[in-house]
């Protein structure tokens, strides 16, 4: 509010006018309150429980009733759908997900959700094959799973906005229709799995993928018709129907298999058909036969039921045998109460599908062993994969109930070191490292996190242990360590607790280990600060972060500044300062936002203006400060000292146009730093020197060469190619060349002596 600046000013006492101001202010404060107060879900009209699909499918149905072009008349329409578009950006995405659960609005960046699509986008372009059947959507969180499981798929990577996907999109229905059973059609938008898509190489619209377990994938190139389609991905199916005979009939009905096809032409084996009580005449007469079962249909869908009715059902596994049988090897285990329904029957190709990766199957009856099932902590149906080192050693299946997705997860869960923690497990003392995963099953950022903590278990099988804990179920665990979000993840390392809090990936949690193992950023406070920073000696430099946990950018910025840090390790130090701990102290020094990254040279202070805030960008910035080692060649300084001269030269070749050149400039100079003392660093300029250049061969920019001195009066204008970028590769290269000569030089001092 502004006051006109006559308004005579009271001493004290409230005034008509003050009291309808401060009136109107609380109105105000209060209406602000309750819009910036409403939470998404409750926009949206779902729980905090739902699914990626519930919630995409809750804001579609909002969208087509919501949308201001279905509401030309009312003036606050724009207002209300963006608040259910921003709360849809945000509930869609699993990192921003997780940070609106644990800090509300504010952990947000606030520039996102200014914007929504037209009306029909939601209508037509929004995500083509969400409702169908047939076809599979596939996300980044079963994707892998999925293509894993030993089934082959055919993969339909699109673009809403494609018009050929949209094309496509009812040949594509009518193959899915004809190959069920055959093999899998599945369909990943990309315009909500942009990572996922570039991560596979998808560049156009729409791209057509087989994908088989262990092989290259195979791209589609051909007309996009039904009978092409069905016709180019039959060519991957090795299944076969074999023909039987007096001389195999035996041997192949005994042999191994989830279910074998055969067929007998009874006119040629006549004999052997009337052994089985089939005549030329007559088909199918009996219901049973002391060989096998007879199927009274000829429909493939009643076929395929009736021999699952007929397969052999799981073992049963009791409380007297679990123990026993699960000591030494691999088993997945289904847990069931009561009714076990259709997924029993599925549930039984799982032991021909996992014969080859040695995992036994077998079910448990929670009903009638039910003290079993609560010392295990499982209180649903559910599956589990048991290592083989004992009853406590397993991991629960949190992902679709579908058969591909359980057996991606049970070859993957074998090889793996996850272990499902419980209360008698869970790593309270701590005398080794441990990585916790505190999730919520239906989370679908948990779901796609768990994947990749398996990986990350692997390359650190030995080093640290890994474990997840079910928050649903043990709420007070949770509580104790103060679990806000889904997923969270957190490092033990004894006495220490750290918490993640980068990429839900194998390779970011790698790097976060990696980094607590060997800090690359000090943790600074006011009196460390003082010390470090304030104090530092001469010709030391730092960078500096002043964050809040809370702040959107914040978290983003994390990863990229300790990425940053190893990037530069030795040549600057990289500090951050936690402004929600030390508030105070921050205000002292000028913050006033988040994330500020401040760098201290010698005496002054610079602040980062820049745009991108990726760790190359800014290890540019930093290294930018330093001051030069290099010095620039003049093409009469070129000729007497690097050509004539007495010393080894390492020389860049540049030009100041070029932007690759730009970003080289200073890790030349840490080149230039690192082999200072044993090889001298110059740099050409190739637009002001050309003649320069060209008589040295030089044909693009930058281009590194070496001259060493080998006793010679005068070297070669082209001197040696150094084929790298990376100051670290460059002084390995330079290092291992020195060494040669070294050697040469003894060899042939020893020949002449």
């Amino acid at each position: 509010f502004m006051f006109p600046a006559a308004l005579p000013v009271r001493p004290a006492g409230p005034t008509r006018f003050g009291l309808l101001l401060l009136g109107l202010l609380l109105v105000c404060m209060c209406v602000c309150a309750r819009a910036e107060s409403r939470d998404y879900y409750e926009l949206l009209g779902v729980n905090r429980e739902a699914t990626s699909r519930e919630i995409r499918r809750a804001f579609k149905k909002l969208a087509l009733t919501m949308h201001p072009d279905k509401n030309p008349g009312d003036p606050s329409a724009h207002d209300r759908f963006l608040q259910v578009s921003r709360a849809y950006e945000v509930l869609k995405d699993e990192d921003l997900r997780k940070k609106y659960d644990k800090y509300g609005e504010k952990g947000l960046d606030e520039q996102q959700g200014g914007r929504y699509e037209s009306w029909s986008y939601y209508r037509y372009d929004f995500g083509i094959y969400d409702d169908d059947l047939e076809v599979i959507t596939l996300d980044r969180g079963d994707f892998e799973a999925a293509v894993n499981s030993g089934e082959i798929w055919f993969i339909n990577f699109y673009f809403p906005r494609c018009s050929h996907c949209h094309q496509l999109a009812p040949t594509w229905r009518e193959v899915a229709k004809e190959m069920e059973g055959v093999i899998r059609i599945g369909a990943v938008n990309c315009g909500d799995n942009n990572r996922l898509c570039r991560s596979k190489g998808i560049t156009s619209y729409p791209s057509l993928y087989i994908y088989r377990t262990g092989q290259k994938p195979e791209k589609y190139h051909g007309e996009r018709s039904k009978e092409n389609l069905v016709q180019f991905s039959m060519q991957f199916i090795t299944t076969t129907v074999t023909e039987l005979w007096q001389g195999n009939v035996f041997s192949e009905i005994e042999g191994e298999g989830l279910v074998k096809v055969g067929w007998m032409d009874c006119t040629t084996q006549e004999q052997l058909c009337e052994s089985f009580q089939v005549s030329v005449l007559s088909f199918a007469g009996r219901a049973e036969h002391s060989l096998g079962h007879w199927l009274q249909t000829l429909d493939r869908k009643e076929i395929y039921s009736q021999v699952i009715d007929h397969l052999p059902d799981l073992e049963l596994l009791t409380n007297d045998s679990f123990q026993r049988k699960l000591a030494r090897h691999r088993w997945l285990v289904s847990f069931s109460f009561g009714d076990r329904g259709l997924a029993s029957n599925e549930y039984k190709k799982l032991q021909a599908l996992l014969r080859n990766d040695h995992i036994q199957v077998g079910r448990v009856d929670c009903l009638s062993d039910a003290e079993l099932c609560r010392s295990l902590y499982i209180h649903k149906s559910c599956l589990a994969v048991f290592k083989g080192l004992g009853i406590h050693d397993f991991e629960i299946h949190h992902g679709k109930d579908v058969l591909y997705n359980i057996v991606g997860f049970a070859k993957e869960s074998v090889n793996a070191h996850v272990t499902t923690l419980r209360p008698d497990n869970f790593p309270s003392d701590r005398k080794e490292p441990w990585l916790v995963d505190f999730f919520a099953p239906w989370c679908p950022p948990c779901q796609a996190l768990l994947p990749e903590l398996r990986k990350a278990s692997i390359q650190l099988a030995g080093q640290m242990k890994f474990g997840t804990l079910d928050c649903t179920i043990h709420h007070d665990l949770c509580s104790m360590y103060n679990i806000q979000a889904y997923p969270t993840t957190v490092i033990f390392n004894r006495s220490s607790v750290h918490e993640y809090e980068g990429h839900h990936s194998a390779d970011g949690i790698l790097e976060f280990i990696q980094d607590l193992v060997s800090p690359s950023v000090v943790v600074l406070d006011p009196d460390s600060f003082r010390d470090k920073v304030k104090g530092r000696a001469e010709g030391q430099i730092w960078a500096v972060d002043f964050y809040a946990p809370w702040c959107g950018p914040c978290q983003a910025l994390m990863p990229e500044w300790r990425r940053m840090a190893r990037l530069i390790s030795g040549q600057i130090l990289v500090g951050s300062v936690d402004c929600q701990r030390f508030q105070p102290f921050c205000q002292s020094q000028g913050v006033r936002s988040y994330p500020e990254i401040r760098l201290y040279p010698h005496n002054t202070r610079q602040s980062y203006n820049g745009w991108h805030r990726d760790a190359q960008s800014l290890k540019l910035w930093v290294l930018s400060s330093l001051p030069r080692v290099s010095v620039d060649l003049t093409p009469e300084s070129y000729r007497s000292l690097v050509l004539s001269g007495r010393e080894h030269w390492v020389v860049d070749f540049y030009a100041p146009w070029c932007g690759p050149c730009q970003h080289f400039a200073p890790e030349f100079e840490v080149l230039a730093r690192m082999v200072k003392g044993e090889v001298r660093a110059g740099k050409v300029d190739c637009q002001a020197h050309y003649q320069t250049c060209q008589s040295a061969g030089v044909t693009a920019y930058p281009t590194v060469r070496f001259y060493p001195y080998i006793g010679t009066t005068k070297r070669h204008q082209s001197g040696e190619y150094v084929n790298s970028r990376d100051a670290h590769v460059i002084a390995d290269v330079l290092r291992q060349r020195l060494e040669q000569l070294s050697k040469q030089s003894h060899s042939k001092l020893k020949d002449e002596l």
